[in-house]
C-alpha cells in the first residue's frame, strides 16, 4: 500500500475493479479456520496474503475427516513462510515481516503473540498504521480465556439448541461461526483500511465465535422478546409460513417445498388441482394455515407422496414457487448453475496422498465489477516463498542459510 493508503500494482497501475486490494499486503498467524478465511477473503480481493506456518506446517493440512477440506479451502491466493517463532532468530524474523504488512491477523490464544512481540501493542508501537486483526474464541470479558471451538459456542450460545430435536442439541453442518467470524474479522479490516486512509493510524479489530453465534440467534432472542415465548427448536418450531417442509415422495426421494404468501398458496392449489382446500375458509390465509398445519400437513403429504422430485421440481419451477431437492455436498460439483456462473474453481493440492492433483473448490459468493473472485495462487506447500518473502525482507543469501541451519525458518 502507496504512504498515501492508495492501492497501486507493482507497474504503478490502480488495481483491478474486481481486485480492489492489490498492493495490500497481509502477514497472517493463523490455523485452522476462522484465521485463515479472513485471510483468504481478503486474498480473494487481491491483498498479498503472507501465512507464517510452524516449520513442519499448519497441522490443518494432515486432518482427516471433517477437516481434511480446511487447508486447500480457506488457504488459496495466499504465500507460505515457515518459521520457529519459538527461536529468538524466528520471532525476529516474524517482527520484520509483521512490520512490512499493513494488516497484521491472529487467531491463538488470548497472551500469545504478545510473547513474541507480535500484538497490537508491540507492533502498532514501531508503527502506529498497522492494522491488525484478533481473531478470538470470544471478546474481552469474563469468558476471553476459555479455550473455544465453534461446537463449544453453539452449544452455549443456543445455536445447537435452535438446530436440534428437543432434548437433543446438534451443532450444524459447517464451521458457522469460524468462517463468519474470519469474514466479520474481515469487514473489520476493511473499516480500519478507509478509517486509516482519514486519520493515518492503525487500530485493532476484534472479532470472536461466542459473539458471531449470539448474533446468528439474535432472531430467536427478539422473537422472545416480542412474543414472551421461548423459541422452539427449528425441528419443532411453530412456523412462520404454512407450507414450508421437506417431502418424502415418490422412491424415497426428498425435496423442500414452500407457499409462503397467500398468492402463492393459491397458485399451489390452483396448479395441483386442490380446489377443496382452496375453497375451505379455514385456510383462507398464510396465519389461519399455519395454525391448521396439524391437519393440514399429512393431507398435503398424502397428496403429494405419488410425484417424484423430478416432476414437482419442474411444475414448481413453472409456476415460480420455492423448491429445493435435498442434495449432498459432493452433488454440487454437477451444479448446472455454479458451473455455468463460475462458482467453482480448481486448485492444485499442497499436501496429503492427493498433493499435484486438481480438486474444486467454491469461491466467495459475490461478483465485483461483474466478476467472480478466482483463484490467482495456489495453495502453496509449507514454506513455499520462504525464500523470497526473506530476501524481500532486506536478508542476504547466507543470512537466509545461518536461519535455516538454525532451525528459525524453512
Amino acid at each position: 500500500m502507496s504512504v498515501t493508503g492508495t492501492a497501486t500494482t507493482a507497474a504503478g497501475a490502480p488495481p483491478a475493479p474486481h481486485q480492489p486490494l492489490t498492493g495490500l499486503r497481509v502477514v497472517e498467524f493463523s490455523h485452522m479456520v476462522m484465521g485463515p478465511t479472513c485471510g483468504m477473503v481478503l486474498a480473494d480481493m487481491g491483498a498479498e496474503v503472507i501465512k507464517v506456518e510452524p516449520i513442519d506446517g499448519d497441522r490443518t493440512r494432515h486432518l482427516l475427516g471433517a477437516g481434511a477440506g480446511f487447508f486447500p479451502m480457506f488457504n488459496r491466493n495466499k504465500k507460505s513462510i515457515a518459521i520457529d517463532l519459538h527461536t529468538a532468530e524466528g520471532a525476529a524474523v516474524a517482527r520484520r515481516l509483521a512490520l512490512s504488512a499493513d494488516v497484521v491477523a491472529e487467531n491463538f490464544k488470548p497472551g500469545t503473540m504478545r510473547k513474541y512481540g507480535l500484538d497490537y501493542a508491540s507492533l502498532s508501537a514501531l508503527d502506529e498504521r498497522i492494522i491488525y486483526v484478533s481473531l478470538k474464541g470470544f471478546l474481552p470479558g469474563p469468558y476471553e480465556n476459555r479455550t473455544a471451538l465453534d461446537e463449544v459456542v453453539q452449544m452455549m450460545g443456543g445455536l445447537a439448541y435452535m438446530t436440534g430435536r428437543p432434548g437433543d442439541p446438534l451443532r450444524a453442518g459447517t464451521s458457522v461461526n469460524d468462517i463468519m467470524g474470519g469474514m466479520f474479522g474481515a469487514i473489520g479490516a476493511l473499516g480500519a483500511l478507509i478509517q486509516r486512509g482519514i486519520s493515518g493510524k492503525g487500530q485493532e479489530v476484534q472479532s470472536a465465535l461466542f459473539e458471531n453465534n449470539v448474533f446468528l440467534v439474535g432472531q430467536h432472542m427478539l422473537q422472545y422478546a416480542i412474543t414472551g415465548k421461548p423459541a422452539a427448536p427449528m425441528p419443532d418450531r411453530i412456523s412462520a409460513w404454512a407450507v414450508y417442509d421437506v417431502f418424502t415422495v415418490r422412491d424415497d426421494g426428498q425435496i423442500f417445498l414452500a407457499a409462503v404468501s397467500d398468492a402463492q398458496w393459491k397458485t399451489f392449489c390452483t396448479a395441483f388441482g386442490f380446489d377443496d382446500l382452496l375453497a375451505d375458509p379455514g385456510l383462507a390465509t398464510n396465519n389461519q394455515r399455519v395454525m391448521a398445519r396439524a391437519t393440514m400437513m399429512p393431507l398435503l403429504r398424502e397428496r403429494l407422496a405419488g410425484f417424484t422430485v423430478a416432476q414437482l421440481s419442474q411444475r414448481f419451477e413453472q409456476l415460480g414457487l420455492p423448491y429445493a431437492p435435498i442434495r449432498k455436498p459432493e452433488e454440487l460439483y454437477d451444479d448446472e448453475h455454479l458451473r455455468r456462473t463460475g462458482g467453482l474453481a480448481d486448485i492444485v493440492l499442497p499436501d496429503g496422498a492427493r498433493a499435484g492433483q486438481t480438486a474444486g473448490t467454491t469461491l466467495l459468493p459475490i461478483t465485483m465489477h461483474g466478476e467472480r473472485l478466482g483463484v490467482r495462487v495456489q495453495p502453496p506447500r509449507a514454506g513455499e516463498h520462504s525464500d523470497a518473502l526473506l530476501a524481500q525482507l532486506g536478508y542476504s543469501a547466507d543470512e537466509i542459510a545461518s536461519l535455516r541451519a538454525a532451525h528459525a525458518v524453512a
